[in-house]
């Protein structure tokens, strides 16, 4: 059992099945969450509750942040009782939200400014793979920090890799998800042009699933669109927020401005379902 004691915000799909897996690991954990109610299951497990992140940052040596967008995590470092108006000495906090590049360096320059420090290290999966700590973890920030918070990081995924500075985890992850954006246009798009054609869809999911093209992803979102099932896993809100961001960082491809389009088309009808969920919207 570890004696360091970690402070874990945001309690949404994707940081309730994380912060078990340090329970779990017998890490002493302390949680907030903006709306009330999601820890109870945490705290079942033995998780403290605080009721704000300037608390929880009392209570922590190393705090880790998993939440929707950059607004949320200006609210966690700058509000009335945020991170920002605690005691931050040499404590390590670790954004795990896929979030702009430019506010890793912001809240970066501001733990800087407390002898804190601050790595990016968004994540690679979905609930599934957060739940059975098989996370891609991809981190930013002082390279020496990212291995004091290895055995941490390890808990939560089979591999946590530091690709560079301040801002890198980020960048390395909106890479990611606009080869997600596209995987799943195109397969959206391949299994409407074989039913076109009279081609079952589970005749050719087969084939894709036994070819060379066939990979985890084809599978699972092919047996959701099999099944009318678009429950989020991770909503096509979100791909289109990252894939805003990457426009944001400079992307300008042929395929990543169709998919911003398509995938934006969507949002209003589609945006609280699965991704996949794109499959419908192109119909």
């Amino acid at each position: 059992m570890s004696n360091i004691k970690i402070g874990w915000i945001g309690l949404g799909n994707m940081g309730i099945p994380m912060a078990e897996q340090l329970i779990k690991a017998e890490y002493s954990v302390t949680v907030y969450n903006r709306s009330q109610g999601k820890e109870n299951k945490l705290s079942e497990m033995g998780a403290r509750v605080a009721d704000s992140p300037q608390v929880l940052a009392s209570e922590s040596d190393v705090i880790i942040i998993m939440v929707a967008d950059d607004k949320a995590i200006e609210a966690i470092f700058e509000a009335e009782n945020g991170l920002l108006k605690a005691e931050l000495k040499g404590k390590t906090i670790i954004n795990m939200s896929t979030v702009s590049p430019a506010i890793a360096k912001k809240m970066a320059a501001n733990c800087t400014e407390q002898n804190a420090r601050y790595l990016d290290a968004p994540v690679s999966g979905s609930v599934k793979q957060a739940e059975t700590g098989q996370l891609v973890i991809m981190v930013g920030g002082a390279q020496s920090a990212f291995e004091e918070v290895k055995p941490i990081l390890d808990q939560l995924g089979k591999l946590s890799k530091w690709v560079g500075e301040t801002g890198a985890g980020n960048q390395a992850k909106l890479a990611i998800n606009s080869l997600l954006a596209l995987y799943t246009q195109g397969l959206a798009e391949t299994i409407l042009f074989a039913n076109e054609k009279g081609i079952k869809s589970a005749d050719l999911l087969e084939l894709i699933g036994n070819a060379a093209i066939g990979n985890v992803f084809t599978k699972i979102k092919g047996e959701a669109i099999l099944n009318d099932q678009y429950k989020a896993a991770f909503a096509l809100k979100h791909i289109v927020k990252d894939l805003r961001l990457a426009k944001d960082e400079g992307i300008s491809t042929p395929l990543a401005k169709t998919a911003l389009k398509t995938f934006e088309d969507a949002e209003s009808a589609y945006g609280e379902e699965d991704l996949i969920a794109i499959f419908k919207a192109l119909k």
